[in-house]
């Protein structure tokens, strides 16, 4: 009896968030953000629905967690790559040239950034999942395989790989 209690809850609240338009799949939504694309339009956050993103905030190009960040995420770069991984880049004090072999794109309004995401520090690191999940926050540094490990874990490709068996 116990047992057809809990399948008629677990079935009414599915019920009630599918009529609620929320997304099961979702925890938390990645606020949007925007970029300039090398033609001058603009680009936001969900254009990339499918892709992971992960968004590195910090003061400038020069700042040491930055740089750190950059290197992690070079180790792992070409496995980040053939998931269609986007790095971002929002500098909140000055801009410059990024030294890296990986192709970031510079946020066009770091402060909103700041805002929405609620960085507290002068640097953090946020790892967005194919669905538009924030997946990761972090005032740390992460390690690239780590970052690989939270794209590759993240609810789209376990739902992929479940369908595929």
């Amino acid at each position: 009896m116990r047992s057809a209690t809990m399948r008629r809850l677990a079935f009414l609240l599915l019920v009630c968030a599918a009529f609620s338009g929320v997304s099961a799949n979702v925890a938390r939504w990645a606020p949007d953000f925007a970029w300039l694309k090398s033609g001058g339009s603009r680009t936001t956050l969900k254009s990339l629905r499918g892709q992971p993103v992960v968004l590195v905030v910090a003061p400038s190009p020069e700042h040491r967690n930055f740089r750190k960040q950059a290197k992690e995420l070079a180790k792992t770069y070409q496995l980040l790559g053939n998931d269609k991984a986007v790095m971002v880049a929002a500098f909140t004090g000055e801009p410059g040239v990024i030294r890296s072999n990986i192709p970031f794109v510079l946020a066009a309004n770091p402060g909103a950034i700041v805002q929405s995401y609620g960085v507290a520090g002068d640097f953090a690191v946020f790892v967005i999942g194919r669905d538009g999940n924030l997946d990761e926050i972090s005032d740390r540094v992460l390690p690239g395989q780590r970052v690989l490990d939270i794209i590759n874990n993240s609810f789209v490709p376990q739902r992929d790989n479940r369908r595929a068996e």
